[in-house]
């Protein structure tokens, strides 16, 4: 399928959405925060957020996992594991670089099977917080894609705040889509997903006290 025809398509559709009523996700400043009932009740939350200057989406998710935040960190910056093969979009992982506190890793999603998309992340042990950048973002049919994941004590959980911006061919209908198969059902899905993998793994993240 040529690229005119795809765009013919995209237009389409854009337009059946439109006149059907279609109406995007309301944008939020990216300092959106729920209150800690809403947070507690809901346990997953996404925000579309105001995108930055070259434009394309962005997003701000927040979730609750229920482990320390030390636990959670140890898992999330564990980009050796498995496990990440559990999680239904990610087809292949691969840790290329690791030196001190910068991580190159490379993956194949279900939804781009012919792309590898290559991570840069910057650790922030100190302040339980990575940076992300999308290396080859040209390769993967992307202007940009990057952002930040933070970590923090709430209560008896971990407080997880995963922000992004990124823009690509579609990026707009897919941010808004509230259908299956759209940003706030892929994000509810990972936030989910990433929940029961680390319950399934506590025990190897944990540090045992000496006897």
């Amino acid at each position: 399928m040529g690229i005119g025809t795809v765009s013919r398509l995209f237009f389409c559709v854009m337009s059946f959405l439109f006149l059907n009523g279609f109406i995007g996700l309301p944008i939020h400043h990216a300092t959106a925060e729920p209150d800690a009932e809403e947070l507690l009740k809901k346990q997953s939350i996404v925000y579309r957020i105001i995108p930055e200057k070259r434009g394309g989406e962005g997003f701000k998710l927040i979730y609750l996992v229920p482990v320390p935040v030390d636990v959670f960190w140890r898992f999330k910056t564990d980009f050796r594991g498995n496990f990440l093969l559990s999680n239904k979009y990610i087809q292949e992982h691969r840790l290329i670089y690791e030196s001190g506190n910068v991580t190159v890793t490379e993956n194949r999603y279900a939804n781009a099977p012919n792309e590898t998309f290559r991570w840069r992340t910057t650790l922030f042990p100190d302040q339980h917080r990575l940076d992300f950048r999308l290396e080859n973002p040209r390769e993967c049919g992307h202007r940009f894609h990057y952002g930040s994941i933070r970590m923090e004590p709430f209560r008896s959980y971990t407080k997880v705040t995963h922000t992004a911006y990124f823009d690509f061919f579609g990026a707009y209908l897919w941010a808004n889509l509230r259908i299956g198969g759209g940003m706030t059902s892929f994000l509810m899905y990972t936030a989910r997903w990433e929940k029961e993998a680390v319950a399934r793994s506590r025990d190897q993240y944990e540090i045992k006290p000496v006897k």
